[in-house]
């Protein structure tokens, strides 16, 4: 029966190859969709999960409010990790991670710059079990001046040579260090990324006893089943023994004084499973996911599913009349309705299987371009594992019983004496049953137009959010500033070079900074005390610059006056930002005001005068409001910011290269434009408005599919109704309009109720950003008069094939 069952589908599927063809596309493009997405959220829910102690291990965080300046820190004081294990029987292990900038590594005459070096404890690799090619993951870093590496890195270094036992020389710090251990390479599924961990042990910052120095990320890992809530609820008494003291030396008050301010501080923990998805500090260790994201693209997985299966439904029932005889016959030889029905969802199930073969060769397409678009590594054996072989085999059998069922027993249900006397099947079934099929269907339809709706919505605010971030003001001029890089190894050749520059006639300025307001840079936080209010205390931002600094990135002085070498005072002159200005409650005149600052480790105060007020710029991204910032005047080597005035930005990098080859160096010339910087910040927004824009087309293109199956169904549903029009006198411009008016209310149907869950749906994605647009009116409109137009352009082709049809045929086949 089954083989009868599968000849007759093949058969059905070569008779009608233009329709089949249509159905599996629309049915392959569903599932591809969905598997593509599917292999991106399971990667996002997978992170950190292949540590064995993943369920135990907590990251520690510190959270805080002064002066409604709000700090959430997830490195921490360096004696901390050792505290939680003196104090608390509950904590198994602590271990910490201290990143120290991107130094130049050596071997030989082989020098590089490496920005994934980080310094561990020498129990890392015991609480974080990455798999060990060569060497003990429990004595690799039990020594001083050791190091382990990744795979790649060895080879990097050493060719095919044996990594253990050699040694490389960090010149940046002059320090060399033996490579005892070798692993591949931290999976990519973590919160951390790094090729050569070495150990802390000569590191002299992690000797430090003060507790609110946040400099290292720490780890604790718990004993089997216990709740990490119960050791949370006990972390005050650390705020209370340690911070408190600190903050009476440093601030001048007491953990009680602040909170009588109504500022708040404390400890947290945080699963180590959730780091990925769920937390936003400004100091992660890596750009993390977001798990409203990974809803939202499952939402779309499910949707774009689905309405693949409704296309499938409508196309299938819109082609019964072809069918009808067959039916007839069969029913009159005997067949009963369980294996008509057995019939047509065995090709359904056929087709299903078809789109699922064409779905994985569309994803196996599509991978380059979807791993681009998403910064993951899939690859077909992504596909392949033993899991997703299963599960794609559930999922064709799961959408040929979805996708196939309406239409099987809409078929299976015509009645064989009318259809093989010659009447129209689909009236007769419908003499029963019209009004809850056409229901059905024109609920299919509106659900399908209602997703298309919703995500062309989002597409257009997304691009409009984008928009609005890359054209407003952001206080300074980031067009044509380079970023010259490690200016710093040029030691004392550093000003030189930087007045070599300036000889250029295509150099406007230039400043010597490692503060820069966008993209990786520098970020120091700290308390100042206005000195007529000594013991109030607000946390600001810091930077460091010359008296080049403002000109060369075009800010603009609200009020005094820019730093210069010809005042000597100015090594004691601050300039603050307008936000700073209300911060400490100056806003009628503070120029001449002292700022008193912490300079060292005892809590010593320095005062420092207010020279100028320099308008607010975003030194951080647009989710954020700009915060209050000090700048002071002083060396901080590390970059050279240039601002040039040229169109051949090649032949000036050149320049630049050739100058800096002629001074000695550990480091080869790197660069950066300010304004790809600040692209860079908004990398995730823009990958989210190009993935929405995807989908939004593809459920278009589906949707029209389906409305094409509607529109073929109806069209001969009333042929007989159009014939007797056309004899009493219908033009054809009456036939289209009768049968696209009853499309275009389902689409505006579609539109009513999409506009609303869009609103919301987009404003609170706008909760983020703390500069961001209105949702205007029009974009509510253009997504409607998109959806007509899409309507009006699928419909006219049947809607003008039933007009022009001969009322003749139609009349005396009736």
């Amino acid at each position: 029966m089954l083989q009868n069952y599968l000849t007759i589908a093949l058969r059905n599927l070569r008779r009608h190859k233009a329709f089949s063809a249509i159905n599996i596309f629309g049915l392959a493009i569903g599932i591809a969709t969905c598997l593509l997405i599917t292999l991106y959220v399971l990667d996002e829910l997978t992170y950190d999960r292949h540590f064995s102690k993943a369920d135990r291990i907590y990251r520690m965080g510190f959270s805080g409010k002064f002066n409604g300046q709000v700090l959430d820190a997830t490195a921490l004081g360096a004696p901390l990790a050792r505290q939680m294990r003196v104090d608390y029987p509950e904590v198994e292990e602590s271990t910490r991670l201290r990143v120290s900038g991107n130094p130049f590594v050596t071997y030989g005459n082989r020098t590089f710059k490496e920005d994934k070096f980080v310094y561990v404890d020498s129990n890392f690799f015991q609480v974080f079990d990455i798999p060990f090619l060569k060497g003990d993951p429990k004595t690799a870093l039990s020594q001083p001046n050791t190091m382990v590496i990744t795979q790649a890195t060895a080879r990097k270094y050493f060719g095919n040579q044996d990594p253990m036992g050699k040694m490389l020389q960090l010149k940046s710090w002059n320090n060399t260090y033996k490579v005892t251990g070798v692993i591949e390479k931290v999976p990519a599924n973590t919160h951390f990324h790094f090729d050569l961990f070495a150990t802390m042990l000569n590191h002299e910052d992690a000797k430090q006893q003060i507790f609110a120095n946040f400099n290292f990320p720490t780890y604790i890992v718990l004993k089997k089943g216990y709740d990490y809530k119960q050791l949370e609820a006990k972390l005050p008494t650390i705020v209370n023994r340690f911070i408190e003291p600190e903050f009476k030396q440093y601030l001048g008050a007491t953990t009680a004084d602040l909170r009588k301010a109504d500022n708040q501080m404390g400890f947290f923990l945080q699963p180590l499973t959730d780091i990925h998805l769920h937390s936003h500090q400004y100091d992660q260790l890596e750009a993390n996911g977001d798990i409203r994201y990974v809803y939202i693209f499952s939402t779309i997985a499910g949707f774009m599913l689905l309405i693949a299966c409704i296309n499938f439904m409508n196309l299938s029932t819109a082609g019964a009349a072809k069918r009808a005889k067959e039916v007839g016959i069969r029913k009159v030889l005997g067949s009963v309705k369980e294996q008509l029905v057995g019939q047509f969802l065995s090709e359904s199930m056929l087709l299903a299987g078809f789109a699922l073969l064409l779905a994985v060769l569309i994803v196996i397409f599509c991978l380059p371009a979807f791993n681009s678009l998403t910064g993951k590594t899939f690859s077909i054996f992504s596909i392949a594992q033993g899991w997703s072989v299963a599960g794609l085999a559930v999922l064709c059998l799961l959408v040929g019983l979805l996708a196939g069922s309406y239409p099987a027993f809409f078929l299976s249900s015509f009645k064989p004496i009318a259809v093989l006397k010659g009447g129209n099947p689909t009236m007769q079934l419908l003499s029963g049953s019209r009004q809850s099929g056409l229901r059905l269907r024109s609920v299919l339809v509106v659900f399908q137009f209602f997703i298309s709706i919703i995500l062309v919505v989002g597409t257009t605010v997304v691009y409009q959010q984008l928009t609005f971030m890359q054209n407003k003001k952001i206080g300074f001029d980031k067009e044509q500033v380079i970023v010259i890089h490690d200016t710093y190894a040029l030691r004392k050749n550093e000003q030189a070079f930087r007045n070599q520059l300036l000889q250029d006639s295509r150099v406007v300025r230039a400043s010597i900074s490692d503060y820069i307001p966008v993209g990786p840079t520098n970020y120091d936080y700290s308390p100042v005390f206005p000195e007529d209010h000594p013991t109030q205390n607000v946390v600001m931002g810091h930077y460091r610059v010359d008296e080049e600094y403002v000109p060369t990135l075009g800010m603009e002085l609200a009020q005094g006056r820019n730093f210069s070498r010809d005042f000597g005072t100015d090594s004691l002159a601050v300039i603050i930002n307008e936000s700073a200005v209300k911060s400490l409650g100056w806003q009628k005149d503070p120029l001449g005001k002292k700022i008193l600052r912490i300079v060292d480790g005892n809590g010593t105060k320095r005062a420092y005068t207010v020279i100028g007020v320099v308008k607010d710029f975003h030194f951080k991204s647009l989710h954020e409001k700009i915060g209050p910032l000090i700048m002071i005047m002083g060396e901080n080597s590390g970059s050279i910011l240039v601002k040039v005035k040229t169109k051949d930005i090649a032949d000036l990098l050149a320049s630049f290269k050739k100058q800096w080859s002629a001074f000695p160096s550990d480091a080869p010339f790197g660069y950066s434009f300010i304004d790809q910087r600040f692209e860079s910040v908004y990398r995730v927004e823009q990958k989210i408005g190009q993935i929405l824009g995807i989908f939004a087309s593809l459920t278009i293109f589906i949707a029209c599919l389906g409305l094409f199956g509607l529109a073929t169904f109806t069209a001969q549903q009333r042929n007989r109704e159009f014939g007797i029009r056309k004899v009493l006198g219908a033009s054809v411009t009456n036939i289209i309009g009768l049968l696209s008016k009853d499309f275009l209310a389902l689409v505006l149907t579609a539109n009513l109720i999409a506009w609303p869950i869009a609103y919301y749906a987009m404003n609170r994605w706008l909760e983020d950003f703390a500069y961001r647009i209105s949702i205007a009116w029009w974009v509510f409109a253009l997504a409607a008069a998109l959806a007509l137009l899409i309507t009006l352009v699928t419909v006219s082709y049947q809607a003008v094939k039933a007009a022009l049809a001969n009322p003749v045929t139609s009349l005396k086949t009736e």
